[in-house]
């Protein structure tokens, strides 16, 4: 027993929470017992009051008549020995029997300080009347419920006091060993835990099982086991984020921007390396004091601290200022800085400090001189470039409106300056615009501008002019001036040029209208044979409107259908049989009506609509010459010509081999004329697409030869298959002697490089007999066949397959 106490206070001390368990368990079932043993006892208490009750209802109704007839009777005997039958029975203990009128009989007695139940009933005889003779009252004695109940009571209380007892004990067995001996492992666990033994995770004594896991235990087990992964995470990332935040700490301290952070009072609290090495101020000698106010200089201070209050106020009103500022280092050198302030903000938005980025721009600055001469002037000739150009002529209109005077535009362009750049080469044709500006610099007097638009046009202003004669004269010296040849390269060149003229304000009074005026012209003088000047006219306006138009109906011409192919028979001199067959461009426009290909081809290469012309032409030539096979029943070729910017297209040759395999063509049927001015390219390009078009077996044709710049190494360096002599030699062979010499030399020629001629322009039947006398092999022209639209050159080829057959 002395034990006892021990083991409650250390049961207390090691399992707090058992004990407090118990405690609960025991106050709980004790009140809970103690209400259920008073309800079972009040229960019972009920039930032996209603056994009394029921006895002396049994008393009422089993001897209320046998008494009242004993009454009746005044048979005393036989009353008296029912009365000791009812005392007789359990807990009666008292009888008292009032007899009308007024005399009774009492029998037994009850006892001194007992509690008793009494019951009355009246004693009737029922005969004629009815008639009342007595009143019996019994008297039950509840010593004996009183006694029995007292018996219960200590049972159940013992009984219920034991049972809790033992349940409550088992409870806390079980409760000690499911519960708190794992949490006193999780406790030992959580002190024992640190960041050098967070590898090692919680295990619990109990087996791994899916109900333990889904427990309370288990998950938080699980928790802690996720929060010392999670702490390890933690510690990972923070180890990562040390690195991180070490890594830009020495980035900003070798960063090659000067890096400056200050307080919210705008005091320095950091500057980096490089802030040392471009200001030479020492980073700690400078912690404490204003970014504006470090050199010891009071006026330089002065002047530093109206910037720096509207750097302040901006950066507070926007979050940023950034700008150029001239400042001085601490030897008092003058620098420009490009500086960019912008405040260091916490999670919550608000600014903890501020942080100065700073980069010498002083090399920047001079070269910014540098850029803005080339902004305003071209590289190559020196002379103002468009902007700077543009920029003089809306002053020299200005000035002119004030004056009451005119202002010339002179709008020049290099005649066949493309043709010098691709022959020569670039670096020739940069000689050639260099000695250009120079020749029109030296027709002008010192109030007018020459400018350099790009490639090779020019723009001439004249300002302050009386008239418009005084623009003509100009426009003639500079002409003159380009008569003398250009030496390139060692080789001398004549090249000209072409000029349109607008006067302000008689041809227009802004800028810009004066210049599409001026190019209009130039496009006048052009085409009035090049090396000449013209004048605007309205009329100009409407040929740039028709070119305009031109090419926005051109842009849809494919679409619409409007393109369709004539074709010209190539016969054979000798036989007059047809060989081959050329097939000729021309648009059918609805509200322009039929428009040749010089109209539109210029304007289509220019624009890049070549390309998606000429795969149409090269489709529709080949579906053209497999049907003809059915007419004729044999091969007739294809003869198809190629645009310079159509053969420089990266997918030409697909094209080309796309249209033979669409229309089942065979290779050597289909024939490309090139023109003799992309030969002048001589670009390994060209050789490229040329050689492989020939291993694909197309036959090449060189066109209208001779009429430009002839150079016969051409002929042996490409794998030509035919030489096409221009018309404007076929037509005088039958005229002059010299064209008919000319003629049959380029035939030997191209025979002895073993070359096909094909004489193109044969209209009339002498010439035919000159060129079969002097072996042509292929003729072309009116004389044989006009071009014709696709159905009457069918009519055709099938009337002269049949004559000739």
């Amino acid at each position: 027993m002395p034990k006892l106490p021990t083991r409650l206070q250390r049961f207390r001390s090691g399992s707090p929470l058992s004990f407090r368990l118990l405690a609960w368990i025991l106050l709980f079932s004790s009140v809970f017992t103690l209400i259920a043993s008073a309800i079972q006892i009040y229960s019972d208490y009920r039930k032996d009051l209603s056994q009394i009750d029921s006895r002396m209802h049994v008393v009422e109704s089993g001897y209320a008549s046998s008494l009242a007839r004993s009454l009746w009777a005044l048979d005393q005997k036989l009353l008296q020995t029912q009365m000791e039958g009812i005392l007789s029975l359990p807990d009666i203990v008292h009888l008292r029997l009032g007899i009308e009128p007024d005399s009774e009989l009492v029998m037994g007695e009850i006892p001194r300080g007992s509690d008793t139940k009494s019951h009355q009933f009246d004693l009737v005889h029922e005969g004629e009347g009815t008639f009342k003779l007595g009143e019996l009252t019994v008297t039950a004695n509840l010593d004996r419920v009183y006694e029995d109940l007292k018996v219960k009571v200590g049972i159940i209380l013992a009984t219920q006091f034991l049972k809790t007892f033992f349940v409550s004990m088992l409870i806390i067995w079980v409760f000690q060993h499911f519960v708190t001996r794992h949490l006193t492992t999780m406790a030992n666990y959580a002190k024992d835990i640190s960041l050098k033994n967070l590898g090692t995770p919680l295990t619990l004594d109990r087996p791994d099982t899916p109900s333990h896991r889904n427990d309370e235990i288990g998950r938080v087990s699980d928790a802690i086991n996720q929060m010392r992964e999670r702490l390890n995470d933690d510690m990972v990332r923070q180890e990562k984020d040390a690195a991180e935040i070490h890594k830009f700490s020495m980035a900003i301290e070798q960063s090659p921007s000067s890096v400056v952070i200050c307080d919210r009072q705008w005091r320095v609290e950091f500057a980096n390396h490089k802030f040392t090495q471009l200001t030479g101020y020492n980073a700690k000698a400078i912690v404490g004091r204003h970014p504006g106010a470090l050199s010891d200089n009071s006026m330089e201070i002065r002047e530093n601290r109206q910037l720096w209050q509207s750097i302040r106020l901006q950066v507070q009103r926007v979050g940023v200022w950034q700008g150029e500022v001239n400042s001085a280092r601490r030897n008092g050198e003058r620098f420009w800085e490009q500086l960019i302030v912008t405040p260091i903000k916490d999670g919550t938005g608000e600014a903890t400090g501020y942080l100065i980025l700073g980069e010498d721009i002083s090399i920047r600055k001079r070269y910014e001189q540098q850029l803005l001469r080339q902004a305003n002037y071209d590289i190559l000739t020196g002379l103002p470039n468009r902007m700077l150009a543009l920029d003089r002529l809306k002053l020299a209109l200005a000035q002119a409106r004030r004056e009451g005077s005119m202002v010339g535009v002179m709008f020049l362009d290099l005649d066949n300056f493309k043709h010098i750049n691709d022959t020569l080469g670039h670096d020739a044709g940069d000689n050639l615009l260099i000695e250009a500006a120079r020749r029109i610099s030296s027709c002008l007097r010192g109030t007018s501008t020459v400018a350099r638009l790009g490639g090779d046009e020019f723009l001439v202003i004249l300002p302050g002019l009386n008239g418009s004669e005084s623009a003509a004269q100009v426009a003639e010296r500079i002409l003159s001036n380009f008569t003398p040849a250009y030496t390139l390269n060692g080789q001398e060149v004549f090249v000209t040029t072409s000029i349109g003229i607008a006067i302000f304000p008689t041809d227009s009074d802004n800028s810009g209208t004066l210049l599409q005026h001026a190019d209009a012209a130039m496009y006048q003088a052009k085409r009035q044979g090049k090396s000449s000047y013209a004048h605007f006219t309205p009329e100009m306006s409407e040929v740039s409107h028709e070119r305009l138009q031109m090419e926005s109906r051109m842009r849809r011409a494919l679409e619409l259908n409007e393109f369709e192919l004539y074709f010209q028979p190539i016969v054979k001199t000798a036989t007059g049989k047809v060989h081959a067959v050329e097939a000729l461009l021309r648009w059918n426009n609805p509200a322009m009506g039929m428009i040749m290909p010089d109209r539109f081809i210029p304007l289509a290469e220019e624009t890049g609509l070549i390309i998606a012309i000429g795969e149409w032409v090269l489709e529709q030539a080949c579906l053209a010459a497999t049907g003809w096979r059915a007419i004729t029943g044999r091969d007739i070729g294809i003869s198809v010509n190629v645009s310079p910017r159509q053969f420089r297209d990266s997918g030409f040759i697909n094209a080309v081999m796309r249209a033979l395999s669409n229309n089942d063509l065979a290779p050597q049927l289909l024939e490309l004329e090139i023109t003799e001015r992309l030969l002048l390219d001589n670009s390994i390009e060209t050789a490229e697409i040329l050689r492989e078009l020939d291993r694909a077996g197309i036959r090449l044709s060189v066109d209208d030869f001779g009429t430009g710049y002839s150079a016969l190494s051409y002929l042996k360096s490409y794998p030509f298959d035919t030489l096409k002599i221009d018309r404007t030699f076929i037509n005088d062979v039958t005229k002059t002697q010299g064209g008919g010499s000319l003629v049959r030399a380029i035939i030997n020629m191209a025979h002895s490089l073993g070359l096909t001629i094909i004489a193109e322009g044969v209209e009339e039947e002498a010439q035919t007999l000159f060129l079969k006398q002097e072996g042509c092999d292929m003729s072309q022209g009116y004389f044989y066949s006009r071009p014709l639209p696709a159905g009457e050159f069918n009519e055709w080829l099938n009337t002269n397959h049949q004559t000739q057959t």
